[in-house]
């Protein structure tokens, strides 16, 4: 990628075509945190396949709109967790437990029954299929150990701090694999440091460190409050982030849309790049350009333009495909116009 001011990336998640996944089905339940195949709509031995297809509609619908990082959109998922949670020994695939969701509801989560470990590379050839097919910045997300820690019953540990620092071991790996197979920035995803800040606090931000330990390629995390389909309130403020400023991670992805977020924050978070959330994701009106400019702008007091990168506030999973493609065109132009305003140009 060019040294481009106010280059437009996606979170992590863009839509999957209703002829791969019973988007109806996705839609009507909590984010799954154990295994969901049921959702899939292509049969088991066509569906690599069906998801390598989906995966380029993604990257050209990307590409098409003008974004300069470049996603998978997440297309081999039913969520962006329990594709990497499900895979690491020590789970029980057959039993599985219960924890709260953030909304406060049940929700059946991976049960811990033994030491956490990666059994193996769960998105290597995720990165590398992406790094064949476009020729821009690529990002790849994984789940973060602290929320992954949430989303589980642990039987096995003495506490949750010793839980998370294991599963911090596992991203650690899965990370430098992905960088060895080309990704240019790797993203952990750690909603749960918003929804329970007390724990993330206690542990939380340790076991980020852990799972960053050595890791000198482009890192970003995402904090976020829930994906707008499913967690409908959204607070004024964050109740976990300044505390990031004492995180080793590079980069930090921020919603600002929806909640229309008081962006004086990011001045605890100087020295971090800003990933920051344009587009509303509770509202299928797409954004004009004119829009986005305006929620970009109101960044640029507390943030340098040349440490910001415009995104959608969450994942486009949720939303109907034309909507997700309008929304990331629109933030597309509304970049161009505040780009413009810097430069001169």
């Amino acid at each position: 990628m060019k040294n481009t001011l106010l280059p437009t990336s996606l979170v992590g998640s863009y839509p999957q075509p209703d002829w791969l996944i019973d988007r109806e089905k996705l839609a009507g339940r909590f984010p799954p945190r154990v295994r969901a195949t049921e959702l899939w709509r292509v049969q088991p031995d066509l569906l690599d396949q069906a998801q390598d297809d989906a995966t380029l509609l993604a990257i050209r619908d990307q590409e098409r709109a003008g974004l300069d990082i470049i996603t998978d959109g997440e297309m081999r998922r039913e969520s962006y967790s329990n594709r990497f949670a499900t895979a690491l020994e020590g789970v029980d695939m057959d039993n599985h437990g219960v924890a709260l969701d953030r909304s406060g509801h049940p929700n059946p989560v991976p049960r811990v029954v033994g030491r956490i470990r990666r059994r193996h590379a769960v998105e290597a050839r995720d990165v590398a299929f992406l790094r064949a097919n476009t020729d821009r910045m690529i990002k790849i997300t994984v789940p973060g150990p602290f929320t992954m820690s949430q989303q589980a019953q642990n039987d096995f540990y003495a506490s949750e701090a010793e839980m998370a620092l294991d599963y911090a071991e596992a991203v650690n790996a899965e990370i430098r694999d992905l960088f060895a197979a080309g990704a240019d920035i790797v993203q952990i995803d750690e909603p749960y440091m918003q929804a329970r800040p007390e724990k993330a606090r206690e542990f939380g931000l340790a076991a980020v460190n852990r799972a960053l330990e050595g890791i000198t390629g482009r890192t970003a995390l995402h904090i976020c409050f829930g994906y707008a389909a499913v967690i409908h309130e959204r607070p004024s403020g964050y109740s976990f982030l300044p505390e990031l400023s004492e995180c080793c991670v590079k980069e930090i992805s921020i919603e600002t849309a929806q909640s229309s977020l008081d962006t004086a924050v990011l001045e605890k978070l100087r020295g971090k790049t800003i990933i920051l959330g344009v587009l509303d994701l509770s509202d299928l009106t797409v954004e004009t350009p004119e829009i986005v400019a305006a929620r970009i702008r109101r960044a640029l007091p507390h943030v340098d333009p040349a440490n910001v990168i415009v995104a959608p506030d969450c994942g486009l999973k949720y939303l109907p495909r034309d909507v997700a493609f309008g929304k990331m065109k629109a933030m597309v132009d509304g970049a161009a116009i505040v780009r413009r305003e810097l430069t001169g140009g």
